[in-house]
């Protein structure tokens, strides 16, 4: 059986990573243009940007026409023209022009905390099918030696050398590679379905098997305040307490009184009359309640602002926790593997009959039972801190 090297496995994290970076960015790149979520969501994003710009325009303008015909008949027709404009209170439509920039502020960063999820699923999808290439190598390697451990069996067997117990060893132990061959085979299907899926439907190729550069994270307090700058939603939530204050201040303008000026006309007798039409609007009864339910929706933002604030961190403060604790393990995993060569022992003690067959394969399991738990925590710890950077996608 061949030597397995963990040496060489480890100095690939090493050498290869530029490579696996690379790709990852290009097919996070291909992503954002081609994915269905993120381009619905840049179309209700100026769907929205309209909607704050209508609310800003003026009302329609009004115009009237009355014929009346007058009775006995020399009374004359009489003829009506109007048409007026009407206005809200002047210094409502400041208000309303800031109330609309902050909420197109709030859509934009509503907009960028989507992308940065799909994003962020894509990543850890990609991740998922690094870790499973990775296992697949190593399931690999293990049925190719299984294989050819059998047919020395078999050939041992033939010439009397050998005894069928260990070629029924063997054969066992081989259907249940196969088995993790194949469930891991399936695995990577459903990664790379999901993968073209969030592609928009769009085949996209994914062959790396070793993992981004490894960068360590800054401490904790200074993590904190990068995702404070640049966390879409931390400025989302922020906002939305100015934006609430905002609307407070537009009801309250809205219950002045609104104006109207324009034009009229009347002929009547022959004669005629033009001139200028003022008028007002007094709301009493239209923003009945509505400054109330405003202020009401201010405190709930303040409260919504604080919760937030103390759930993100918390979560970070969590993640960045477990990832201290997987980095340690990990590394204590590399120390320990990069110097190993167990399987090389157990090949040899085989060979000179130092052990059974069923000693060789519980004891060459134990070691691969070992190295695929260092392959699920490398993964693990990708995928953690993969979430604690998801403000930079």
């Amino acid at each position: 059986m061949k030597k397995r090297s963990i040496t060489l496995l480890l100095t690939c994290l090493v050498l290869i990573p530029l490579t696996a970076q690379t790709d990852l960015e290009q097919v996070l790149r291909k992503i954002e243009i081609n994915n269905k979520s993120i381009q619905a969501q840049q179309q209700s994003l100026e769907a929205r940007k309209m909607a704050f710009k209508s609310d800003m325009r003026l009302y329609n303008p009004n115009v009237e026409y009355d014929f009346l015909q007058g009775q006995p008949f020399s009374a004359g027709n009489q003829t009506d023209i109007l048409v007026n404009q009407v206005f809200d209170f002047p210094t409502t439509y400041s208000r309303k022009k800031e109330l609309a920039s902050g909420q197109t502020t709030q859509a934009e960063l509503d907009y960028l905390s989507g992308r940065q999820g799909i994003l962020l699923e894509a990543q850890q999808t990609m991740l998922s099918l690094i870790y499973r290439y990775k296992l697949q190598q190593q399931i690999a390697e293990r049925k190719s030696a299984t294989e050819k451990l059998l047919q020395d069996f078999e050939k041992k067997l033939e010439t009397g050398d050998g005894n069928i117990l260990d070629v029924n060893k063997a054969k066992l132990q081989l259907i249940e590679i196969n088995k993790d061959y194949q469930l891991n085979t399936s695995q990577i299907n459903q990664l790379i379905q999901n993968l073209n899926g969030l592609n928009g439907g769009l085949e996209i190729e994914f062959t790396a098997n070793q993992y981004p550069e490894d960068i360590s994270l800054p401490a904790f307090e200074e993590l904190y305040e990068e995702l404070k700058s640049l966390d879409p939603m931390w400025r989302f939530y922020e906002l939305e307490s100015n934006t609430a204050k905002k609307q407070v201040e537009v009801m309250k303008a809205m219950a002045l009184p609104k104006l109207e000026a324009g034009y009229r006309y009347q002929g009547i007798l022959g004669a005629t009359f033009q001139g200028f039409h003022v008028g007002t609007t007094i709301p009493l009864w239209e923003n009945k309640y509505r400054v109330r339910q405003k202020e009401a929706e201010l405190s709930f933002a303040g409260l919504q602002w604080i919760d937030y604030q103390n759930e993100r961190y918390y979560a970070l403060k969590q993640r960045y926790e477990q990832y201290e604790k997987l980095s340690s393990t990990l590394q204590e995993y590399r120390e320990v593997l990069g110097t190993l060569n167990s399987i090389a022992y157990l090949d040899k003690a085989l060979a000179l009959g130092h052990i059974s067959t069923i000693e060789y394969f519980l004891e060459s399991n134990y070691f691969y039972m070992a190295y695929t738990n260092y392959l699920q925590t490398e993964n693990e710890y990708y995928q953690v801190k993969a979430e604690l950077l998801r403000f930079r996608l």
